[in-house]
């Protein structure tokens, strides 16, 4: 087993040429041992002899001792032909892999490059930036950190995938040679066989050590070798079902119980640290298992269901302990476990918290450690449970729209468990008294709205292009709605604390159809081709009305980090709308106008939320809305590009989602534009602190005037690309500051603040 991750320069100074010879020389030997093994054109071979010596009338000691050595001698060298054929399988799968490996590093890096990223030979990426004079003059792109990162996970998978190949490549070869003194026709037909092979091998290594019991007394040494064996095979069907099913639905669940938690009590130090990454792996590993049907896995997945409500208690001698929910929604919070064990897995987990006689909170009353690295709080098994419907947005939309619960106390799932209702679902709280699990939830309702993943590193916008993929589409937008709908004030939304980012991001993913709400002012949308101008047929948008999208986004925007999400996706969005409009001056206008307005909105709300926090502090407000205003003139200077303004790489303050995907939905475009956070802002911000002196007296006006001063800076990209005459960019600046104005009128709550 390969002990490090290739580096970039061993894959690059790989010798493919070696290999492919290697591949060459075996694939002869192949031929000729298969001729001494079976013959052909009539040579003779050693199945002639082995046919020859079978009929044969031997007498004496030759009828044994003979006759069994020519057979066996023949059998030998059938065996050699098959173990060649192995070697050539692995030796030609390993040379096509090796190959795909280093075309796809020789691309990475060529195509980093044109980005000013480079590589160096451990395969570490950093900014390369040429000098002014040696870009000729012109202008020069700066690597954000989101690029920075993103190019850093592109290699990293190349390479891990390359270490790969050679990991199993060599074990199979090693595995070929183990025998000085015998062949085997049980070798592995190609690289992936071998993989599949040496995966229900270490399964049942693994199988067999658990079974020896006391996996609490496990070594530091032997817990890595397990972990290790998790990360290389999590992703291997043959590992990850044959380790599961060899346990069964009870042995899994009492191993992480026994490993997790252990008579003396949560575990400590490094050992820790390194359980926290075994549960990580294990997870994953279950979620690869999940996804196959086989008779054996189909009864793993029911065993571990009907143990939901059976207890684990620590100790034997004490019945009490976490039930098989609990100790199951800990191992879900990596990985995408299967639609139907995820649906199964859920109804049935809140059926008996529902269920449950008295208060359903006393359901999950238990703090045995299962959870690395330790919180202490109550384990709820719902809080991993929405982590695994944040990583199947298939399975989390499903689940939303199900329900759970007899008669009058039947609530639609997504009902009980945002708390809508009479009987909805009330969430624990940690040892400070604060709920826990909001984000988690908001995690699932990412997942479910917006069609991929909630911590997808490069998401991209589900396609909708089949019946049914436009379904899907529909259905997310009507969960769209019932999320605004249920989180319609700032108050809702601060009641259940950590959800605020999850609703930014959902807003940032469909900001489009929030545009297109707020384009029918007084129902003149349709006279107006509002149709047209958002191509709303054509990316599915949704009107979901114009009061209820401003209350929504007036309630996002109260919150500095969400208003910066949404703020944000809109600059984006509003500058691909231009964009999109093609030659079409006046619907491009149009959409920039329309974009003016969507930020007065959202400006306005801000301000009013900062005039509500410190209402009673001037100087705390007054250093607020200075922050806002060099925040807004720091998006406009990072994030809008030349010509028609559209983003190249738009820069958001730490705390905000690392990645929002924006849905242009127009061809010139692609399908999503990304905003991310890069710790250049904060930086940035530090350094461009205000004393609170006279000048902060201004600060409201000079926080509304980078607003617009943002807003407008698309617009007026345009009229320099376009050639405009003052008079024309006089005239479009009226509209804007009217558009901009009237925006903000329509989130405004409250006029006299008296500051």
């Amino acid at each position: 087993m390969a002990a490090d991750t290739l580096t970039a320069q061993e894959l690059t100074d790989l010798r493919l040429g070696t290999l492919n010879t290697a591949v060459s020389d075996w694939k002869t030997m192949v031929g000729r041992l298969e001729r001494l093994a079976t013959g052909s054109d009539g040579e003779l071979s050693a199945a002639d002899l082995e046919k020859k010596a079978n009929a044969a009338d031997w007498k004496g000691v030759n009828a044994t001792v003979s006759r069994e050595f020519v057979t066996k001698t023949a059998a030998q060298f059938a065996d050699a032909a098959a173990a060649a054929k192995s070697v050539l399988a692995v030796l030609r799968d390993a040379h096509s892999a090796f190959k795909q490996h280093k075309e796809d590093l020789r691309t990475a890096i060529d195509e980093l490059a044109k980005n000013n990223i480079y590589v160096n030979g451990n395969g570490k990426v950093a900014a390369s930036v040429p000098s002014g004079a040696a870009a000729g003059g012109a202008d020069i792109h700066k690597p954000t950190a989101a690029e920075l990162d993103a190019a850093q996970s592109r290699i990293t998978k190349i390479l891990w995938e390359a270490t790969e190949t050679d990991r199993i490549a060599a074990r199979a070869l090693r595995q070929l040679a183990k025998n000085k003194y015998d062949f085997t026709d049980q070798g592995p037909d190609s690289l992936k066989d071998a993989d599949r092979e040496q995966g229900k091998a270490d399964a049942e290594y693994w199988r067999k050590e658990i079974g020896k019991g006391n996996v609490d007394e496990w070594s530091k040494e032997k817990l890595a070798r397990f972990n290790e064996a998790l990360e290389n095979q999590r992703d291997n069907p043959g590992f990850t079902e044959a380790f599961a099913t060899g346990l069964g639905g009870d042995g899994t669940l009492q191993f992480w119980r026994d490993l997790a938690s252990p008579p003396g009590g949560a575990v400590e130090g490094d050992k820790a640290k390194l359980l926290a990454q075994v549960q990580d792996n294990l997870s994953m590993s279950l979620a690869n298992a999940s996804h196959s049907d086989s008779p054996a896995m189909e009864a793993w997945k029911k065993d571990v269901i009907a143990a939901g409500g059976k207890p684990f208690p620590v100790d034997p001698a004490m019945p009490m302990g976490p039930n098989g929910f609990q100790v199951m929604s800990s191992l879900m919070g990596k990985g995408k476990f299967d639609d139907d064990f995820l649906h199964d897995y859920g109804t049935a987990m809140l059926k008996y918290e529902r269920e449950y006689p008295g208060d359903p909170k006393v359901a999950w009353r238990d703090t045995t450690t299962l959870t690395y690295p330790p919180t202490g709080n109550l384990n709820d098994p719902v809080v991993g449970f929405m982590d695994a419907l944040g990583h199947n947005p298939e399975a989390s939309l499903d689940f939303f729209n199900g329900s759970t619960g007899q008669g009058d106390d039947k609530l639609s799932n997504f009902d009980y468990l945002v708390g809508h209702g009479k009987d909805a679902r009330e969430w624990p709280v940690d040892d400070d008294g604060k709920p826990i699990g909001y984000n988690n939830l908001g995690h699932a309702l990412e997942s479910a709205t917006l069609g991929y993943p909630y911590d997808d590193q490069n998401p991209h916008i589900p396609p909708t292009k089949t019946e049914a993929q436009i379904q899907a589409r529909e259905d997310r937008l009507d969960l769209v709605s019932k999320v605004m709908g249920n989180y319609n004030s700032a108050d809702e939304i601060d009641k259940q604390d950590g959800i605020r980012d999850s609703l930014a991001k959902i807003a940032a993913g469909h900001i489009d159809s929030f545009n297109y709400s707020m384009a029918d002012w007084g129902g003149s949308g349709e006279l107006g081709d509002r149709k047209g101008l958002f191509n709303a047929d054509g990316s599915h948008l949704r009107d979901f009305g114009g009061p209820e999208t401003i209350d929504f986004l007036r309630a996002l925007a109260s919150d500095e980090d969400s208003y910066e999400t949404v703020s944000t996706a809109q600059q984006v969005y509003g500058s691909s709308l231009m964009a999109a409009q093609g030659d079409n001056r006046d619907d491009a206008l149009d959409a920039g106008l329309h974009s003016m307005s969507m930020h007065g909105l959202l400006d306005q709300a801000r301000t009013e939320a900062i005039g509500h926090q410190y209402g009673e502090d001037e100087t705390a407000r007054n250093k607020a809305l200075e922050k806002q205003a060099e925040w807004r003139k720091f998006v406009a200077g990072a994030a809008i590009g030349v010509g028609v303004g559209v983003a190249s790489g738009v820069v958001v303050p730490a705390g905000v989602a690392a990645a929002v995907a924006v849905p242009l939905g127009f061809e010139t475009l692609g399908s999503a534009g990304q905003t991310v956070m890069g710790t250049q802002t904060i930086d940035w911000l530090q350094n461009n602190e205000y004393n609170n002196d006279q000048e902060a007296i201004d600060s409201i006006q000079k926080a509304k005037d980078r607003g617009a001063q943002n807003a407008m800076t698309p617009l007026l990209n345009y009229a320099d690309d376009e050639h405009m005459t003052p008079h024309q960019v006089r005239e479009l600046t009226l509209k804007a500051q009217a558009a901009y104005s009237a925006g903000g009128d329509q989130s405004d709550t409250d006029d006299a603040r008296g500051w």
